[in-house]
């Protein structure tokens, strides 16, 4: 099933409590989330990611954001999404606090995290995407 490109990134800015990364200029930082997907949501977020607005694309571009993908699993009756992109900036606080700034962003958000049920480790933090931790990699 092919999902959109945009809710998970619009939920990881500073206001969502990201982490922060290393910078290495050359090369982009990986980064990878996981949540859950409310089961009466489902059809609701595809339907938004089938047509994701073109300002927030724009801004996610602006934000050194590239190969963002969201990929959805259901496990047990349960609805998970998996989040991944590349991102090539040097100040990826900055970079997701303009995202957080930027009012179409702030509007995705109020449509798409109710959709979102946080993990507990993310839910004990605030969050509603739980941070995953890359464990290899092939070029």
């Amino acid at each position: 099933m092919r999902i959109g490109v945009i809710a998970v990134l619009v939920a990881l800015v500073v206001g969502m409590g990201c982490t922060t990364i290393r910078q290495m200029p050359s090369t982009p930082q990986r980064l990878a989330w996981i949540t859950r997907l409310k089961p009466e949501k489902v059809a609701y977020y595809l339907e938004l990611h089938a047509h994701c607005w073109p300002t927030v694309l724009t801004r996610i571009k602006a934000s050194h954001i590239q190969n963002y993908s969201i990929y959805l699993k259901e496990i047990n009756e349960q609805v998970f999404l998996f989040s991944y992109l590349e991102y090539t900036g040097t100040d990826f606080t900055a970079d997701m606090k303009k995202m957080a700034a930027d009012p179409e962003t702030q509007r995705w958000w109020q449509a798409t995290d109710p959709c979102q049920q946080p993990l507990p480790d993310a839910a004990a933090t605030g969050k509603i995407w739980a941070d995953m931790e890359e464990i290899f990699h092939c070029d």
